[in-house]
């Protein structure tokens, strides 16, 4: 399929029962669908453009351990975990207790903000995310072949725009870094933690200098976007950390919170890729 925007998904994107090819094509049809949304909520004329999809999931899952549950979680991990909460604001009154109890304690406080989708999603959402964090960011053949595959789909459509969500972000991030003669005219970041303190920032390779990450050198314009609301988009506007020509913020809703579609069926998503796709 010819494309002009290439995607790259994020956590909880596991399609077992699928092949990686089908289930690239499942990503490519809901993301249309999703997109075409994002033109009309943006009250652009034209269709929308395919869109291409990256899809690594399964690489991540042939190396998992346990199931997407807080109790099964590594010590490493729970430490991330903790330290992503105290990010999105729970105080440290919350910390008390041993194993998996702060977490729990932590969960509940965070249940009780406005805008979050429930205890349990969120549960699952931060479980996924450590955990294919943890995977990723620890082994090293496993970061490689991961990378490889962002690189390849770049090399075989040359994409006129590159949009990445979630953890699709920092793959992309280093696979464009990896690759300094790759050049992307339009790179989309959407529900981006790749400033994430201890978690994702200081892992990143190349490793940030001096507090900020290195913009990839063949982005010609990059653009950021984040549900205010996204536990993952953690902190704001990339805490400052990087060299983006334009933050948005956009709100995707709690049904289909932290979702690839979701952001795309945004207008402000649609009205960032049009002019370039």
């Amino acid at each position: 399929m010819d494309a002009s925007v290439l995607g790259v998904h994020g956590i909880w994107n596991l399609e077992s029962d699928l092949a990686p090819e089908e289930a690239a094509g499942a990503r490519e049809t809901d993301w249309h669908a999703a997109l075409a949304a994002g033109y009309t909520d943006a009250g652009l004329g034209g269709p929308a453009p395919q869109i291409a999809a990256v899809y690594y999931a399964h690489l991540l899952a042939t190396h998992s351990q346990g199931d997407d549950s807080l109790d099964h979680l590594t010590e490493k991990e729970r430490e991330w975990a903790w330290a992503w909460m105290t990010q999105l604001g729970v105080p440290q009154e919350a910390h008390q207790g041993y194993g998996t109890w702060p977490i729990r304690q932590g969960l509940d406080w965070l249940a009780g903000k406005p805008r979050f989708p429930g205890r349990a999603t969120v549960a699952r959402i931060m479980s996924a995310f450590l955990r294919e964090v943890f995977v990723y960011t620890t082994r090293p053949a496993v970061r490689a072949r991961v990378r490889q595959t962002v690189i390849d789909a770049v090399e075989k459509h040359r994409p006129t725009v590159l949009v990445a969500h979630s953890l699709g972000t920092v793959v992309t991030y280093e696979a464009l870094h990896a690759r300094p003669d790759l050049e992307v005219p339009l790179l989309v970041t959407l529900g981006s933690p790749l400033a994430m303190p201890e978690i994702v920032f200081e892992t990143l390779d190349p490793e940030p200098v001096g507090g900020r990450g290195a913009r990839p050198p063949g982005v010609g314009r990059w653009v950021n976007i984040a549900d205010p609301g996204d536990i993952i988009a953690v902190p704001k506007e990339l805490g400052g950390r990087f060299d983006v020509d334009l933050h948005s913020g956009t709100h995707i809703g709690v049904l289909q919170f932290h979702t690839m579609a979701a952001y795309l069926r945004s207008g402000l998503t649609a009205a960032a890729i049009a002019p370039y796709a």
